[in-house]
């Protein structure tokens, strides 16, 4: 079986206590991985806990497969981290990917837990016009499937491309990354996680 033929596409979670941003990056021309996990309260947000990870960089750049070249390194993060968290928001797509395996597929499947794609830009997929207020959001379609929601977290800001990772509907990813959302455009899980892997 495919990797992504074993993704839970339906909620099979609890309320979070603690929710997670998981970033990557790379350094020294890609020769080295690095992965930060940031871990927040939920719902009021407060950090609690970070981790970084720097890997020597060993699969290739592979067009469709990036999730496989940053995975080590994120895996290699969490292990430090005294305690899993409830649920991961990545900086990245979910099944809005061409193989529907996206990293936050790939990293909730591995991980056994909930997790959400949260990217900044569109891979693939076609949608509608999306109302400019906060809360909005349309699906994203790959010919007739919905793979994923273009979701506004801001009035009249850029939207985000949200989809499901795994142990969660697309219905209740929109929800979470809403009340991760604070004052700016990014969840502040994202941010979180982003400042951590750009320090």
């Amino acid at each position: 079986m495919e990797l992504c033929d074993q993704v839970v596409t339906l909620d099979k979670l609890t309320e979070p206590k603690t929710v997670a941003g998981v970033d990557v990056g790379f350094e020294a021309q890609g020769r080295i991985t690095r992965a930060a996990v940031a871990v927040l309260s939920f719902p009021d947000l407060i950090p609690v806990e970070q981790a970084i990870a720097r890997q020597p960089t060993r699969f290739p750049y592979v067009p469709g497969l990036l999730s496989f070249r940053e995975i080590p390194a994120v895996l290699a993060a969490m292990q430090k981290l005294h305690r899993k968290p409830d649920m991961l928001l990545c900086d990245g797509q979910g099944r809005a990917h061409p193989r529907r395996f996206g990293l936050a597929c790939h990293l909730g499947l591995l991980t056994d837990t909930p997790s959400i794609g949260v990217a900044k830009s569109r891979l693939i997929g076609t949608h509608g016009d999306l109302p400019q207020t906060k809360g909005s959001s349309t699906p994203l379609l790959d010919g007739q499937e919905i793979i994923g929601a273009v979701l506004r977290t801001r009035d009249r800001v850029n939207p985000l491309y949200i989809s499901i990772g795994h142990r969660i509907s697309l219905e209740t990813a929109i929800h979470y990354v809403l009340a991760c959302t604070t004052r700016y455009k990014l969840p502040e899980t994202t941010r979180a996680a982003h400042n951590l892997a750009s320090n």
